[in-house]
């Protein structure tokens, strides 16, 4: 489960975050490319935008779901 305390830099202010699990495997950025970018410094995916509607709602939540470490959380 996602921890909030050990969120990345560069997550968009809401409800869903990535932390410090993250080992960028681009599998969220996938899911979700209007939600989600890569930090390509320091190798990690954060929420770059907030889902706008429903169906990006979704789909983040369907990152949430197929995260191999359980980095993405939703806190709402």
């Amino acid at each position: 489960m996602a921890d909030a305390s050990s969120k990345v830099d560069g997550n968009a202010d809401g409800a869903f975050y990535v932390d410090t699990e993250c080992i960028d495997c681009d599998l969220c950025r996938q899911t979700a490319p209007d939600n989600f970018d890569r930090n390509e410094d320091e190798g990690y995916s954060f929420i770059s935008k907030q889902p706008e509607n429903e169906d990006e709602a979704e789909a983040c939540r369907e990152a949430i779901e197929e995260c191999p470490v359980d980095a993405i959380g939703e806190d709402g």
